[in-house]
């Protein structure tokens, strides 16, 4: 048996201060590593601060300041061998409007891949964002990661879609108090049969919680709903006997299901069933 992939979900503060939100996203992922992860994962706009929250105006964001902290942050992530996953907002060339975006730093330093918001809400799209156009995935120790911002958490699509390229764990960041989130992030785990990493800022009197959520749909390892800072973490293993229906029958099965080839093939003419106005004749 594979060693579990240990994982650890941030409920972190996030403040109007880069510098701040850098100084505190180092300290925990010295924590995280001194748990034995080999993955972080924070919420979304952990580093840049969020839109409206924290940001009023485009004008005032100190890009400098963040591509720094993003290099701090990169070297940490090196120096301890640990996978970063962080949301920050992403410049684009003005005048255009920057991406709501997680970035994945691995375990030596380097940026590896970014995944923006595709789905934005309202808000976001009429006033603050450049919206995303296409789905990440990336691997670490042979596990298979996808990458997913708040509001989508609304469109199972995304999710289903992540099931299709062979996702294992989605990584769910928001900036959210909502406990949906939490019931809908519990849903996308169980019926696509993947572990699920729910990230989230500690608000003050939050009505929501980090944590991370088996492939059978219940949460692994959760945070208390009461707003403090702290990582949750959490094992994926694919090779546990409890989660042997979810991910060696349920998914597979799932996916022949959808793909409709089995229900066709079975699939008979017949008048009494062509005809849906008539009980049956005895």
């Amino acid at each position: 048996m594979k060693a579990p992939f240990r994982i650890a979900t941030a409920q972190s503060r996030i403040t109007p201060d880069v510098r701040e939100n850098g100084r505190r996203l180092r300290d925990l992922m010295s924590m995280a590593r001194s748990a034995g992860c080999r993955l972080v994962h924070f919420p979304e706009g952990a580093l840049s601060g969020y839109v409206k929250s924290q940001i009023r105006d485009w004008d005032e964001v100190d890009w400098r300041a963040l591509r720094d902290e993003l290099d701090r942050i990169s070297d940490h992530a090196a120096r301890l061998g640990l996978w970063t996953v962080l949301g920050c907002n992403h410049r684009l060339t003005p005048p255009n409007r920057p991406h709501n975006s997680l970035y994945v730093i691995s375990d030596a330093g380097a940026l590896i891949g970014r995944y923006d918001k595709r789905l934005c809400s309202n808000a976001e799209l009429s006033d603050w964002y450049t919206p995303g156009a296409v789905a990440f995935v990336f691997e670490v120790d042979g596990i298979c990661f996808g990458a997913a911002l708040c509001i989508e958490v609304q469109f199972p699509e995304l999710f289903i879609d992540y099931g299709r390229r062979g996702v294992e764990c989605a990584l769910l960041s928001a900036y959210a108090d909502d406990p949906i989130y939490g019931l809908l992030a519990q849903a996308h785990a169980a019926t696509n049969n993947f572990w699920l990493s729910l990230s989230i800022p500690a608000l003050p009197d939050n009505r929501l919680s980090a944590g991370l959520i088996g492939p059978d749909g219940y949460w692994l390892a959760q945070a208390e709903a009461n707003g403090a800072e702290l990582l949750v973490c959490g094992e994926i293993e694919k090779d546990a006997p409890r989660f042997d229906i979810a991910i060696n029958k349920a998914r597979p099965w799932r996916a022949t299901a959808r793909s409709g080839a089995i229900y066709a093939e079975r699939r008979v003419l017949d008048a009494r069933s062509n005809d849906r106005m008539s009980f049956f004749i005895v």
